[in-house]
């Protein structure tokens, strides 16, 4: 494909800023960069008006690193707010894009955004707060948080639903409500000797003393009868 040399007088992302010079496609050029106005052909009149577009760029430049750097410093104030669905337990089904993002940025705090400018590490699949990092100009990056909320009524992140009061710890052996049920029923039983405590405790009055028991003589013993004589004797 035959190529051809021209040169810039509007940015181009990818391709290049004013005043460069670059090699593109011939049916590129014709078709699209001449037509829209974003190039010239190399040629010697041309080429005079290189300095006139430098003095743009620059200008240009600085007025994008200005605005960029005003940018950066009120996204790193504010807090985007995300919501998703989510099932009961709180996961996320998807996750957030650089395209979510902007579209609520835009919508929120009307703020337009190219969704290249936003660098996510990692796919966001988390209720909860994030750190995004924007790199809003080479020379310019900030950060955004945001936080993800769930649209489904009680749903909740993994970690909070599981997360355990600081102090209180889960009793050995057995289920939760079995160790519950059996503590529940030791503070009854101690609750109840307490009660009885003071009942069994009293003194009682004193039984009136039973007069000495007076033991009888005893019977003497009967004399035995004399055996009857033989008969016959």
């Amino acid at each position: 494909m035959p190529k051809t040399e021209v040169i810039l007088i509007q940015n181009i992302v990818g391709l290049g800023g004013e005043s460069d010079l670059v090699k593109v496609a011939a049916g590129y050029a014709r078709n699209y960069l001449f037509p829209q106005g974003l190039a010239v052909p190399l040629t010697g009149a041309n080429k005079r008006r290189i300095d006139a577009l430098k003095q743009r760029r620059g200008e240009r430049e600085a007025h994008e690193f200005n605005t960029m750097t005003e940018l950066s410093k009120s996204i790193s104030k504010l807090l985007t707010v995300l919501q998703v669905k989510t099932g009961d337990d709180g996961k996320m089904f998807g996750s957030v894009t650089a395209g979510m993002i902007t579209d609520q940025l835009k919508s929120q705090f009307d703020i337009v955004l190219d969704k290249r400018k936003i660098h996510l590490e990692h796919p966001i699949k988390a209720l909860g707060e994030h750190e995004i990092e924007l790199r809003l100009h080479p020379e310019v990056v900030a950060t955004l948080k945001v936080r993800v909320e769930s649209t489904t009524p009680g749903a909740a992140p993994t970690e909070a639903r599981s997360a355990r009061p600081e102090g209180r710890e889960r009793p050995e052996g057995g289920k939760d409500g079995a160790a519950r049920t059996e503590s529940r029923g030791h503070k009854r039983a101690d609750r109840a000797r307490e009660e009885k405590a003071p009942v069994e405790t009293a003194e009682k009055p004193a039984r009136p003393e039973r007069k000495p028991r007076v033991e009888k003589p005893a019977k003497p013993a009967k004399a035995e009868k004399p055996e009857k004589a033989e008969k016959g004797e």
